[in-house]
Order: structure tokens, then sequence, then C-alpha cells
């Protein structure tokens, strides 16, 4: 007995969202004639193939934190910045420790998700993280040093305040030679990686946080929105209103390919 024949359309629905299907049930909703029923098959189908999808890309992503586990490390964390290419702002790095084995669908590098979605993750992660940590290297900071040293330097200020010490580290494209524990340098390592992912997140979201404060002190440059990015508005800003304290004057002076 097709025990869908006498259910309707949206009883089936909600059977649907709440199970997983069995291959015998799949092959009696496939027999039913009803279009609405085989449009909710082929919806269900659909979902289901995604997830697939996402666990095995999420999989991909967990591929060196297992690899590092094989070695015998316990605490593997990753690392990534939010605020290198800027006019203005202080550069914000992020260390991560996650648990084992760990899953969060959507996972990914900041730069692809949308601001809502960062968010959204942000709030997950900073639940379920087993650490977690930013640091920041400021204006002044980035014109003495340049803005590749003083990225080192946020990024170490990240790992140091972190309250699980790491015993390996997972970085985007960067070696940080004052690093005493092993480290691994990953490039694209926001996009490989789940724990420079969720660092790419977590220094992104508290990063443009930190600019949408900052417009309400510097105001007439669009902070808020721009995140101190050379926007067409935000240069028509400094040349209206002139640099205010948030620009690195570095920047400001010297053209984008010598910036270090």
């Amino acid at each position: 007995m097709n025990l869908f024949s006498k259910m309707t359309l949206k009883e089936i629905e909600r059977y649907l969202q709440a199970a997983t299907l069995k291959p015998q049930e799949i092959r009696l909703l496939a027999a039913d004639s009803r279009s609405g029923v085989k449009k909710l098959l082929a919806r269900y189908t659909a979902r289901i193939r995604a997830e697939r999808l996402e666990r095995e890309r999420l999989s991909s992503l967990l591929r060196y934190e297992r690899q590092a586990q094989e070695k015998g490390y316990t605490y593997i964390a990753g690392v990534d910045e939010a605020g290198r290419g800027p006019l203005a702002g202080p550069v914000v790095a992020a260390a991560v420790i996650l648990p084992p084995h760990f899953y969060l669908p959507g996972l990914n590098d900041s730069k692809q998700l949308t601001p809502g979605k960062r968010e959204e993750l942000f709030a997950v992660l900073q639940e379920t993280a087993l650490a977690w940590s930013c640091g920041v290297a400021s204006v002044e900071e980035i014109d003495a040093l340049n803005i590749f040293q003083a990225t080192k330097l946020a990024m170490l200020r990240a790992l140091h305040k972190l309250s699980i010490t790491p015993d390996y580290v997972l970085l985007d494209g960067i070696k940080l030679e004052e690093l005493s524990y092993p480290q691994q340098r990953i490039n694209g390592g926001d996009r490989l990686s789940a724990t420079v992912a969720a660092a790419s997140i977590i220094a992104k979201v508290t990063r443009d946080r930190l600019m949408c404060e900052l417009d309400k002190q510097y105001p007439g440059y669009g902070f808020a929105g721009n995140k101190g990015y050379a926007t067409k508005e935000h240069r028509r800003a400094i040349a209206r209103l002139g640099p205010c304290p948030l620009h690195r004057r570095s920047f400001l002076l010297l053209p984008e390919g010598e910036r270090l």
C-alpha cells in the first residue's frame, strides 16, 4: 500500500521536511501521479544533494586540520586578517581554535559571504570555537612599520591572546618567524582551511563593527559603508575634507603596488 496516496500535498511536504526518505519511500513518491508530489520530490532530492555536497565541501576544508591531528597536534589555530587594503582604519587579525570534526554549514572565506551571513556565522563561532581572539595593529603602526609587518603584528597579538595555547598554526599566506610552535602557510587558506575561514569571518566582522563605530567619531568619510576602502565617494571625501587621523598616510602617499 502506498502510504502517501492518502496524504495531502501539505502533509507530504511536512513529512519530507522532517524525514530522510528510504529508497522504498522515494519509489512510492515517484510513482504518485500528482504533479504537486513530483515537484515536492524534486525539491527534496535537490535539497538532499545540496546537503551532501556541503558535507563534502566542509570535509575537504578540514584536510589541513586532519593532517596536523595525524601528526599528533591537538590545538590547531587558524589565523587570518581583515583590513590590509583600505586607506583608513586599523588592520585586525583573528586566531581561532575549532573542536575536532567541526561542522558548520555555510563556513567559507569571509569575502564569499554576505554581511548578514558573516554575522550569523560569527555568532555561531563565538559559541562553538574552543578559543578565539582578535589582535589589532593601529594606523600609526601601519605607517611606521608598513602594512605587511603591521599585519604580522596583529596576528601575533591575536595568537598571544588565545585562552588556549595552540600547538600548531595554520596561516593564510604569511609566515610568522617569531612563533615558537609549528606553523603551516597556506596560500588561499581562507578558502582551503576551516579554521582559517573561521578566522577570516571573525576578523572581518570585528573590523567592520569597529569601522561603524569610528564612523561616528569621524563623520563625513562614509566609514560605516566603505569600511575605509578606496571607493570613489571616500576619495572625494578626502579631497573635500582632507585626511583624518584614521587615514594611513603611507597609503595616501604611496602607489598601491608599493605598499608592501
